[in-house]
């Protein structure tokens, strides 16, 4: 059985046996890196586009309305075991993951929360060993951080305050989408149910977690003019359900450290557009750390199997 099978439901992923470059794998890693490259344009979207103050509100409709609108397009419901593992799932990758998330944006610059965030290969890498069974290797270790350095020098101002709640919040963002990450490799999906079905109901439990939090933090939803309004929409349908039907198709076939990389396109992406669209400076530090990031990236999809 090779990397690119599901593993069945409550069983540890199958051990990666050779560096894959079969056109497949390929194909999958390519459209599965599209969804961290639509959370790049997060920033731009939510800075030029969104009323000031409500990022929850903004993580709440890329999650919610998706959900909900697959469930009822879809008309499959968890069962069993598949209740508190979607509530578990859902947490992780989206109704914690997002308030940590907003926090260590809102208390650190743009591009210390980047590279906090850029642990995440190097935390699924430790997780993976308990969790699947799979033992870190020299290249897994090595590109994860290489790719976090690589980040650091596109993003991080030297002059950047440091806050340490925020660096908390930061650090417990990664580690909640790390955790989610992995125990969706881990879990797979129920016998019979598709992607699709899977990715209705952890948007719709994500969506449900943080509908008190928005509630409770932000209060009444913000005016909506025109801007806005597309601005929302990206974000649910593109960012949301597009995005997370991708990624989550990808997760349940992918090595999960290869997966895990794939997330570094993000904050490059990000900086791109920021370099673009806004004007902001691109020195040449920073294109050195664009050619990290993306070499680790490359690195990642093509470094030997995990050990078990």
């Amino acid at each position: 059985m090779t990397s690119s099978t599901l593993a069945a439901p409550g069983s540890p992923a199958p051990a990666t046996t050779s560096p894959a470059v079969d056109p497949g794998r390929a194909g999958l890693t390519a459209l599965t890196a599209l969804a961290p490259v639509v959370w790049g344009t997060t920033y731009l979207v939510t800075t030029e586009l969104l009323p000031a103050g409500h990022p929850l509100f903004a993580g709440l409709l890329r999650a919610l309305p998706a959900g909900l609108l697959l469930l009822v397009v879809l008309r499959r419901l968890p069962q069993g075991v598949w209740w508190w593992r979607t509530l578990v799932l859902g947490s992780l990758n989206i109704g914690i993951f997002f308030p940590l998330l907003f926090v260590a944006a809102e208390r650190l610059p743009g591009g210390v929360a980047a590279t906090v965030g850029a642990i995440q290969p190097l935390l699924v890498v430790a997780l993976a060993l308990p969790v699947l069974g799979e033992r870190p290797t020299t290249p897994r270790v090595g590109w994860a951080v290489a790719g976090a350095v690589g980040v650091a020098l596109v993003v991080l101002n030297p002059a950047a305050d440091l806050d340490a709640l925020g660096l908390l919040a930061g650090a417990g963002a990664a580690l909640s989408m790390a955790a989610g990450l992995v125990l969706t490799r881990r879990w797979g999906r129920p016998e019979g149910t598709s992607s699709p079905v899977l990715v209705s109901w952890l948007l719709t439990a994500g969506g449900l977690v943080l509908l008190p939090a928005t509630v409770l933090v932000e209060g009444a939803p913000p005016a909506v003019d025109g801007g806005a309004a597309a601005g929302y929409l990206w974000l649910g349908g593109v960012g949301g359900l597009a995005a997370y039907l991708l990624w989550f198709r990808g997760v349940g076939r992918l090595p999960v450290a290869s997966t895990a990389l794939l997330g570094l396109l993000s904050p490059i992406i990000a900086a791109t557009l920021g370099w673009l669209v806004l004007g902001q400076d691109l020195r040449p530090v920073q294109l050195a750390g664009f050619a990290l990031a993306l070499a680790a990236i490359l690195g990642g999809q093509l470094a030997t199997g995990e050990r078990r």
